[in-house]
């Protein structure tokens, strides 16, 4: 199936990508070992060799991979690293911990979207969107759609720190979101108030106002962890 546009694309690139860098980091790879031709990852990917191409270039500029000439392309050794991980969320306080986190990171991560961000970016974080919106409008909440949209801005950043630490974090935040989910679900407005938060995110992000993607985000989350632990006592 051909590519229809320049955003199909960057997303398909941005795939491939990141499974690739995902498995080289949790050791799939060993270093030093040939990865695949563009040929033979074309096929596993369904993905055309330029896209191959793309994805490779962008491991080998970040040091997870090195090229011989001839030969094709291998696994460094120092891009060997045991995947990011903050351990188990505990109690209440690791919780609290995380939210903090996150109140520091994603304001400037929202920012930096409405900056930077491209088409493809745009694309992901509306795509979640309406995810949530049809969600809302069922009087339900989807989690998973609610960290893609977190994640699509982190991405769209263009810092890949951002979106890794975001990745690290993706249990943890799970547990704040199911738990808030269902804590909004209980107020008659709830969930709509909530969804309305993450829409006005977006569209300052879309129309670049960084300011007011920082602040917004920030009044979200604290908005988020005050429900959350006001409904739990």
């Amino acid at each position: 199936m051909g590519l229809q546009n320049g955003t199909a694309r960057r997303s398909l690139g941005d795939l491939v990508f990141e499974r690739m860098h995902r498995a080289i980091k949790s050791g799939a790879y060993k270093p030093d070992e040939r990865l695949p031709t563009e040929h033979d990852l074309a096929i596993e990917f369904e993905v055309s060799r330029p896209i191959i191409r793309e994805a490779l270039r962008r491991l080998r500029e970040q040091g997870f991979i090195y090229s011989r000439r001839g030969a094709g392309s291998f696994v460094r050794a120092v891009g060997m690293r045991e995947p990011l991980g903050f351990g188990q969320l505990e109690n209440v306080a690791d919780l609290l911990n995380c939210y903090e986190f996150r109140l520091t990171v994603e304001p400037a991560a929202a920012a930096a979207a409405a900056e930077r961000h491209d088409a493809a970016n745009l694309a992901a974080i509306r795509q979640a969107l309406e995810l949530m919106r049809d969600a809302t409008n069922r009087q339900s909440h989807r989690e998973d759609a609610d960290f893609q949209f977190h994640l699509a801005i982190a991405r769209a950043a263009q810092n890949s720190y951002f979106f890794t630490a975001m990745e690290a974090l993706k249990d943890h935040i799970a547990v704040g979101m199911r738990f808030h989910g269902a804590s909004v679900k209980r107020e008659a407005t709830g969930l709509t108030r909530v969804f309305a938060e993450h829409e006005a995110i977006a569209k300052a992000i879309a129309t670049r106002d960084g300011a007011k993607a920082r602040q917004l985000m920030h009044d979200h989350l604290t908005g988020s962890r005050d429900r959350l632990f006001q409904a739990s006592r």
